[in-house]
């Protein structure tokens, strides 16, 4: 619901009412995640994709109901259903989806006060939480704030704010366990590509439409300017001493395309040291052999050291700029996730495992060897 906050406002502040669909349960090889929404405005327009293609016109359906009736709905498609097959889940999972209907002030199921705070939060790209209770006759939207509520639920919605992650949970209130989801909606996550090349261009725009805030850093103004790099902010500033003093955080990816030791070596020597998502640079062999040394020189120890993505990317047989951006983006995605990168043919169990299932498969991040 959060990720349509703009587009699920801009159909109420015009008067309009809209259904909005929500994941609030996955089990197999369902293919979108946990919280995800689709909505339908009172024209019968579509707003999002709940599952891929999978199960959309039941979805259209359910919302189309809600809109006539004003009563939320619980609905299940998956391998559990008879007709599984003919709504199209073929694919083995099974989603659960909680469909409200909200509406402008003063109409059936008018858009509450706090949770619009929220929305508009999440439009403008800040950190956002909202609470779905569900139950079987679907639930009820929450906020942080909201009046005669269980007090339990309000912190677990807070907490959310700052957690950033969407997660569902079962809570205690006065003997009877509440099924609470909790959708979480972070400011876009920052890249920091270091060099103002042909690969960098290519790979901030690339960046920039899988989601992240992308940030060209170059000593060199005649190289890194707004025109080359349309989606990014630009600056001109020494690397390392633009890392030092910029915000980073655990989303953080920094991808060094400059391969030349003068920036290199100090911008590295402070970049394994930060609690950041992921760090790459790039380079042959030789010149990453050679790297390594310089940054031994440099006092950094082997465990700092093994945190590097060096070489940049995977193995794909990228070539151009553009392939090379897949290739990095794809090793970024593989170092979040922790997956095997392997081709799916030559893996067992469910394609789209929820995030918690994966790391817990995966094991406990480290963060040996870094600072902070």
């Amino acid at each position: 619901m959060l990720e349509l906050a703009s587009r699920l406002l801009a159909v109420i502040d015009a008067g309009g009412r809209v259904a909005v669909a929500t994941v609030v349960a996955v089990d197999g090889s369902a293919p979108r995640a946990l919280g995800t929404s689709m909505a339908v405005d009172a024209a019968g327009a579509v707003i999002g994709s709940i599952s891929g293609g999978c199960v959309e016109g039941a979805v259209y359906d359910a919302c189309v109901r809600v809109l006539e009736t004003g009563r939320s709905e619980l609905c299940e498609f998956g391998f559990s259903d008879d007709d599984a097959f003919a709504v199209g889940l073929a694919c083995g999972g099974r989603l659960s989806v909680v469909v409200h209907e909200l509406a402008p002030i003063a109409q059936r199921n008018a858009l509450d006060s706090r949770v619009r705070q929220e929305l508009e939060a999440a439009a403008d790209g800040r950190a956002a939480s909202l609470g779905l209770v569900v139950d079987d006759e679907g639930g009820r939207i929450l906020a942080p704030g909201s009046a005669a509520e269980d007090p339990r639920l309000l912190r677990e919605i807070d907490s959310a704010r700052s957690s950033g992650v969407t997660r569902r949970r079962a809570v205690e209130c006065d003997g009877e366990v509440v099924q609470l989801l909790l959708l979480a909606s972070a400011p876009p996550p920052r890249m920091i590509v270091f060099g103002a090349v042909d690969f960098s261009a290519a790979l901030a725009s690339a960046a920039t439409l899988l989601g992240y805030r992308v940030t060209v850093c170059d000593a060199r103004p005649v190289f890194a300017t707004a025109e080359r790099f349309p989606q990014a902010e630009v600056v001109n500033r020494w690397p390392s001493d633009y890392l030092a003093e910029t915000e980073v955080d655990e989303r953080t990816v920094l991808c060094v395309l400059t391969h030349d030791d003068k920036f290199d070596v100090p911008l590295l020597t402070l970049a394994l040291r930060l609690p950041v998502a992921y760090v790459g640079a790039m380079g042959s062999r030789r010149t990453h052999d050679r790297r390594l040394e310089r940054l031994r020189e440099a006092g950094l120890e082997e465990a700092e050291l093994a945190v590097l993505h060096s070489p940049i990317g995977l193995d794909l047989g990228a070539s151009s700029p553009e392939e090379t951006a897949v290739s990095i983006l794809a090793e970024v995605l593989q170092s979040r996730t922790r997956s095997s990168a392997a081709p799916l043919r030559e893996t067992r169990g469910p394609i789209h495992r929820p995030a918690a299932e994966a790391e817990s498969a995966a094991g406990p991040v480290s963060l040996e060897g870094r600072a902070g």
